[in-house]
């Protein structure tokens, strides 16, 4: 090559500005262009719904999949401030949809981070083609358009209003996402898992784009993690041997709270569910507490009842899994990561407080009833043998 295609210098550097660093690089922001990235645009912007209502300034959030491929996020909190000095709630309407703020972090325990990438409804905005954002508050009712991340109107009254509240609609720009459609099964999964996991919380998810073929669901669960292991059964749950075991309990040493809930059933598979701060983890200490509380509390119960020979080794948590179904939740206020994407939870103290939780109260609970320790005991047992 010569020298014209070797040089490189100032002119070869392209500079973006505003929004157009988000749209030339979609994928740095919401992970894909495809459907995947759709999802995290829905999830950008009932980030601040949902957390209204685990503040308790909000009862529920409705979400529905409008016939002309909108998506529209409602919920019945105070209603966004409009002003930036307006309130403590937050930066005003304007603001908080037209300003990139730094990265959403690592929530603590009482804030939800529904998505992996963490994006705030501004970045939501500059990916659409349009937006527009009504606000319930204070007996009036205030309407702004957007276009591509940029207000194109300004913060107007238009009437009075019943209620309060915030609804923020969008629409995906078609330049970026091409013919993508959002997935109604992939967005009930995640907003059921939310739901389960923070027994408060209500939402609402509708699909409304095929008229003659339209879906609902409505997602709340008092039960939480306990719903969740019946949920996760499904038919086998009418096999099991026991009912979920379950318990939530706050330890300052971990500075969180954590809520489990496990059964075994009589079938071979093994489905454990471990959550930090609302958000699915590929393991990390809490699980591995999670075990090791199972594997003490089964073999101290087992060699006091002389359900295991002086020979027989102790249960290892290798082999505590077949028909276990399990969820494990810890809402931690400084949760630290192994990984980029925080999938392996890394707090060493998390370990050795689960585990104890989990040894404590299954301890008690096999000792209340013999007839159903045993039932888990000999299924346990059964499997060690087999291997």
């Amino acid at each position: 090559m010569g020298e014209e295609d070797t040089r490189y210098d100032a002119s070869h550097i392209q500079v973006l500005e505003g929004w157009e660093v988000v749209r030339k690089r979609p994928g740095m922001y919401v992970g894909s262009t495809g459907e995947r990235g759709l999802r995290q645009m829905v999830f950008g912007v009932a980030d601040r719904a949902v957390n209204e209502v685990l503040a308790g300034r909000a009862v529920s959030v409705d979400i529905t999949l409008t016939p002309d491929g909108g998506v529209r996020v409602a919920d019945d909190g105070p209603g966004v401030p409009l002003g930036e000095t307006e309130g403590a709630g937050g930066p005003g309407l304007e603001a908080l949809l037209t300003h990139m703020y730094a990265g959403a972090g690592i929530a603590g325990r009482h804030d939800v981070t529904i998505g992996f990438c963490g994006v705030g409804p501004s970045v939501v905005n500059a990916l659409s083609r349009r937006m527009t954002a009504e606000v319930r508050r204070e007996g009036v009712r205030w309407v702004q358009e957007y276009v591509r991340g940029e207000a194109t109107t300004p913060l107007t009254k238009v009437g009075r209003a019943t209620g309060s509240g915030t609804t923020i609609t969008f629409w995906p720009d078609a330049d970026i996402f091409g013919a993508t459609e959002l997935s109604f099964d992939g967005l009930e999964e995640r907003f059921r898992e939310l739901a389960f996991l923070n027994r408060g919380l209500e939402i609402s998810l509708t699909d409304l784009r095929r008229p003659d073929e339209p879906r609902s669901a409505r997602l709340r669960f008092p039960g939480g993690t306990r719903d969740f292991v019946d949920y996760l059964d499904g038919h086998t749950a009418a096999s099991a041997p026991v009912d979920a075991i379950a318990f939530e309990c706050e330890d300052p040493r971990m500075g969180g709270v954590m809520e489990v809930a496990f059964r075994w059933c009589s079938c071979p598979d093994e489905r454990v569910q471990s959550f930090v701060n609302s958000r699915p983890t590929v393991g990390g200490t809490h699980a591995m507490g999670f075990c090791d509380g199972l594997a003490a509390a089964v073999t101290s119960y087992a060699r006091e009842q002389g359900l295991l020979t002086p020979r027989d080794p102790d249960f290892g948590a290798d082999r505590i899994g077949a028909g276990l179904t399990a969820v494990v939740s810890v809402k931690l206020d400084r949760p630290e990561f192994e990984d980029s994407t925080r999938g392996v939870l890394g707090n060493s103290e998390v370990r050795e407080c689960v585990g104890r939780a989990v040894r404590d109260h299954l301890g008690r609970w096999l000792k209340e009833d013999r007839e159903r320790a045993a039932a888990v005991i000999d299924q346990i047992a059964q499997d060690t043998r087999r291997h």
